[in-house]
């Protein structure tokens, strides 16, 4: 029986007096429960503060903790999943912190307004750095050295990583776990937050809603359980409009008021979702997997797949594919070390 290390690299993510507990909750779930079934020294989380002690946080619940900038800066991840008020100074001690880490080599990340604290430390001049979209805008005015990027869920620049608004934070603490352990491991993470491992697009264009809003229009719902049915075949307009005992125009109208997009779109953003799992599990030739779901050519699936992953299928298929090309399963990265 393997002996694994009783801790795994270490984690720091700060608190502070009014942040809202859900980034630090994303930090705490991907990072702070302990996973042993997964087979790898998992993470040593340690939630640290700028100076030591209770917390006011949103709700009127307080959070305390022993741990001050000395630990959190001495962390080999540090996460700062947010400031008190972008418009605000950081304090000198918060900047020193994080400068110390860097200098020592820490991986630094952000989540959603914590870009304003890595860029009041200087960690993101003349870099590519994302926050949520609400304060990208005053980022750039207030540090014109970051090359701010609004339209993406995450960016991560080797030893600085900063994600868009909250949710996204998750995208990114899976992005480390799969840059740490390997696609595999991130995967298994993903199921157990039932989440996908991956989401496509960025915060700027998410895609249109694939599933009704009005769900007591039951010609709609049919129609698309059906093609979600079909997907390997030729779906047309007419023909859904057919099956919903529709013309063609009062077909699109209706599905237009439904799901706020065409069946066109809702067909081929199904259609990549669909090719999603063939990517990931198995090894079918990418022409292969676009005949399956329903494209008419493998270059009209890899356009469309660009334009709803801002990435290609075989680029996906390198990042979260879980086997090897002979079909078997992945070897574990090393996660990094101090």
């Amino acid at each position: 029986m393997r002996v694994l290390p009783e801790h795994g690299p270490t984690v720091a993510v700060l608190a502070y007096a009014g942040m809202s507990p859900f980034e630090t909750g994303i930090v705490t779930e991907v990072f702070g429960l302990p996973r042993p079934e997964l087979g790898v020294p998992w993470y040593h989380l340690t939630v640290c503060a700028e100076r030591p002690g209770p917390l006011r946080i949103v709700g009127g619940a307080t959070v305390n903790t022993e741990y001050g900038l000395d630990v959190f800066a001495s962390a080999q991840t540090v996460i700062v999943p947010g400031v008190s008020d972008v418009r605000d100074e950081c304090s000198p001690e918060l900047i020193a912190a994080l400068r110390l880490a860097h200098d020592r080599g820490a991986r630094i990340v952000s989540i959603c307004s914590g870009a304003f604290a890595l860029a009041a430390a200087g960690l993101l001049d003349r870099r590519r750095a994302t926050t949520h979209w609400q304060y990208a805008g005053l980022l750039r005015r207030r540090f014109p050295l970051v090359k701010v990027n609004a339209d993406v869920l995450y960016i991560d620049d080797g030893d600085v990583l900063t994600s868009a608004g909250s949710a996204a934070g998750l995208d990114l603490c899976l992005h480390l776990v799969r840059r740490d352990h390997g696609p595999s491991i991130a995967n298994a993470v993903a199921r157990r937050l039932v989440i996908p491992p991956h989401r496509e697009g960025g915060q700027a264009q998410f895609i249109e809603a694939p599933m009704p809003h009005d769900l007591d229009d039951d010609r709609i719902t049919q129609t698309m359980t059906w093609a979600l049915a079909n997907l390997r075949q030729e779906i047309r307009v007419e023909t859904l409009a057919h099956r919903a005992h529709m013309s063609t125009r009062t077909y699109l109208r209706h599905f237009a008021r439904c799901t706020g997009t065409s069946p066109t779109r809702w067909l081929i953003i199904q259609r990549i979702q669909a090719s999603l799992p063939l990517l990931e599990k198995t090894s079918a030739p990418v022409e292969e997997i676009a005949r399956t779901v329903g494209f008419t050519s493998p270059v009209t699936y890899r356009s469309h797949f660009v334009r709803a992953m801002h990435t290609s299928p075989s680029a996906y298929r390198r990042a979260f594919s879980t086997t090897e090309p002979g079909g078997t399963e992945p070897k574990a990265r090393r996660a990094p070390s101090a």
